[in-house]
């Protein structure tokens, strides 16, 4: 068996989603070496489970948070403090070699030439070239060097809090010290149109081995059509659109029918969706729960079903509307509660089954966690 190893890592049930779909882009690629994936406890059994189905080691791990809210706050992205326990990937030690890739990349091309290169060699980060993007890196696994960088972490801290600019300071000769270290830009593609360049995207994009959803937009947080089974891109990715439907295909036929119930959030919440099937109650709170995430994290598809004529037809419908008769709306209500719901609140994801309302006069009973799931988005 190889002892050469694609690493990733998953803090919980939702992130893994986007782990299972990588495996499986791996496999489809034809890569001859093993898979890695790390998990914290906040991964399910179950998940865990479906994780072991297609990585060859599944190995737990503690999270490690920076702390370093200031620079963070910089980033607007608070939670990237706990992408610092990205560093338990070194210690991996069973391997001889391997490259670690970030949960939101897809494979679109064999990468097993990666293994030919050295530590420390990843891809410039779009942004800023001389920084490299963590998302995709070439390491050798040591205990050694997992407590030097620990130890580095702790005495200098990381610029932009999160793993990348820790890296970045730690691997600070990595832009002038040795060419071959230095990825070509086709082993980490950013698929946000912000953050890319579109005449050469196109120009190259037969070229991309992968493709990485950096920010906060992931996959499997694009709208879908359950019953087409197409994927709903913004406009932001729409240069991206084939490769993001590869993305849902790749989880239609290999990840949706594995998934269950018992799973925490979003991953549980996708498992009570039938694909191909008219669309069911359920599947209409799904789609209105996810197009809410969508603006609420400005991903509004202006020129699609979000533009101004589609807005302004809904607003004449709601004006022109006749109100309901009291037993009219009591009916409406009573059908919405027979459904499950799948509802945000303050970030965070719950599926809701419906219990029948007690009288007004009942005490109320509080949910148990059987009957509520929740997940804060990552």
């Amino acid at each position: 068996m190889s002892k050469f190893a694609w690493v990733t890592l998953t803090t919980n049930d939702t992130y893994s989603l986007g782990a299972l779909v990588l495996a499986h882009s791996l496999r489809r690629a034809g890569t001859v070496h093993q898979l890695a994936v790390l998990v914290t406890p906040g991964v399910s059994e179950s998940m865990r489970a479906k994780l072991k189905d297609v990585y060859n080691v599944v190995q737990e791990v503690n999270v490690m948070d920076s702390q370093d809210s200031a620079n963070l706050a910089l980033l607007s992205r608070p939670e990237l403090g706990v992408t610092f326990t990205k560093l338990h990937c070194w210690r991996l030690v069973q391997f001889e070699k391997c490259v670690f890739l970030d949960a939101d990349t897809l494979i679109l091309q064999n990468c097993d030439e990666l293994f030919e290169r050295e530590e420390f060699s990843a891809a410039p980060d779009v942004s800023w070239p001389d920084c490299f993007n963590s998302g995709v890196f070439v390491y050798k696994p040591s205990q050694a060097t997992f407590d030097k960088i620990v130890e580095f972490a702790v005495k200098y801290g990381s610029f932009d809090g999160g793993d990348q600019g820790l890296l970045n300071q730690y691997f600070a000769d990595w832009a002038t010290s040795d060419i071959r270290k230095r990825l070509p830009f086709l082993y980490n593609v950013t698929a946000y149109a912000s953050y890319c360049y579109l005449p050469a995207f196109k120009q190259f994009r037969d070229k991309i081995k992968i493709l990485h959803f950096a920010g906060k937009m992931k996959p499997w947080l694009i709208h879908f059509n359950s019953q087409s089974r197409v994927a709903s891109v913004p406009s932001d990715y729409s240069h991206a659109n084939d490769l993001i439907q590869l993305w849902w295909n790749i989880f239609f036929d290999h990840v949706h029918g594995q998934l269950t119930t018992n799973m925490v959030g979003l991953a549980g919440a996708l498992s009570q969706l039938r694909l191909g099937e008219q669309r069911t109650p359920e599947q209409e709170a799904y789609e209105h729960m996810m197009r809410r995430q969508c603006w609420e994290s400005g991903q509004v598809d202006y020129m699609g079903r979000d533009s101004f004529e589609n807005i302004w037809k809904r607003i004449q419908q709601t004006m022109d509307s006749k109100p309901q008769a009291p037993a009219a709306a009591a009916a409406e209500d009573e059908k919405k509660a027979s459904t499950n719901l799948i509802i945000l609140k303050n970030g965070d994801l719950v599926w809701q089954p419906h219990q029948t309302q007690a009288p007004s006069n009942a005490p109320r009973q509080r949910k148990t966690t059987k009957q509520r799931i929740s997940h804060r988005f990552k």
